[in-house]
């Protein structure tokens, strides 16, 4: 499988690092990953054969720029040259998310797949704004659109509600679905400390940007609650509309009682459907013991499905990070070669 990789930050070389690392896991699956682009945003490195990815990742030990590589990098080394050479199967796109108007991510994913190569991304702006016209296009094409790094990184939350759910209608969408907030309220818990305190712990672990605001104030879960909405639920909402609270204003005090009550806080995204009305919420819900959410801790996630023939399905966990993050975009990867179609 011939593949560009558009996008070189953290969750770019992690994955270059991830597949070079897996070639004999890949190898017995029957999948072998040639890698014949990186591209970043001043050029990148282009090879018809395949990219040495061990001897590409040495060179990366001492100097950032691709371009200057070497054997195979250059500045004239783009997307368009990609698109008007046709020599990948797989794009996959992890340039940095836009939730204002998608791009740049919006045009590579949108032209790749009208010129009929299969997408695997980790970039939630042009999720969030135009799914279902990407998908059309997919499907128009006869290629796949993989997005299971959108909503969740490692926790397969979209891949077990279209899989898993397959035939059901889908009535209500619950979830944690941001480690640092989980991080922050779970320190909160354990050591009494106030929000900011545990606020800059996160952020000296890495855990926590240094501007959290999307985080913090429920953004980042709104954005993977309204992709998941539109995808599973067929919908096309848009973050207007979902009532949007975050957790700044959470006190000890207030975290103290609810323990004392045997309740735990966490910073829940939901969409319920009610006769064929959707509400769309995040904000701060108190969960007793019975509830699911209850166990999740830490930087774990989860999401919760409700059908109407299948019941409830739960899944919780997912490793947080980078690593994992490529892990899903993998994943999808190996979906695709197996011949799972996400679109049709």
């Amino acid at each position: 499988m011939r593949v560009a990789i558009i996008g070189y930050g953290g969750v770019g070389r992690a994955f270059v690092q991830l597949i070079n690392g897996k070639k004999d896991y890949l190898y017995k699956e029957g999948l072998q990953i040639q890698v014949n682009y990186i591209i970043g945003r001043n050029g990148g490195v282009y090879n018809l054969e395949g990219i040495d990815l061990q001897d590409f990742m040495e060179f990366g030990l001492k100097q950032r720029n691709i371009t200057k590589y070497p054997k195979w990098g250059n500045e004239e080394v783009s997307f368009e040259k990609m698109i008007l050479n046709r020599d990948v199967d797989v794009v996959i796109e992890l340039t940095p998310t836009n939730k204002e108007t998608g791009e740049p991510g919006m045009t590579h994913i949108k032209r790749s797949l009208e010129c009929g190569i299969n997408v695997v991304t980790a970039n939630k702006g042009p999720i969030l704004l135009s799914y279902k016209e990407l998908k059309n296009i997919a499907v128009k094409n006869g290629v796949q659109l993989g997005i299971g790094c959108t909503t969740g990184g490692a926790l397969p939350s979209i891949n077990g509600g279209m899989m898993d759910l397959a035939g059901a209608n889908i009535l209500s969408i619950e979830g944690v679905l941001n480690g640092t907030t989980n991080f922050i309220i779970n320190e909160m818990e354990n050591n009494k400390i106030t929000y900011l305190e545990a606020l800059k712990k996160a952020q000296k672990l890495g855990i926590a940007e240094t501007n959290p605001t999307l985080d913090v104030e429920g953004w980042d879960t709104a954005t993977k609650l309204l992709i998941l909405t539109n995808v599973l639920m067929n919908e096309e909402k848009s973050l207007e509309d979902i009532s949007v609270e975050g957790i700044t204003k959470i006190t000890p005090e207030e975290i103290k009682n609810c323990l004392a009550e045997g309740n735990k806080y966490k910073l829940v995204g939901k969409t319920l459907k009610n006769n064929g009305e959707i509400r769309m919420t995040v904000k701060l819900e108190k969960l007793d013991s019975t509830h699911p959410f209850y166990v999740v801790d830490g930087k774990n996630k989860a999401v919760r499905y409700v059908s109407d023939v299948l019941g409830d399905l739960t899944i919780i966990g997912g490793a947080s990070g980078v690593i994992p993050a490529s892990a899903s975009v993998l994943r999808d990867l190996i979906n695709i070669s197996r011949g799972y179609r996400f679109c049709r």
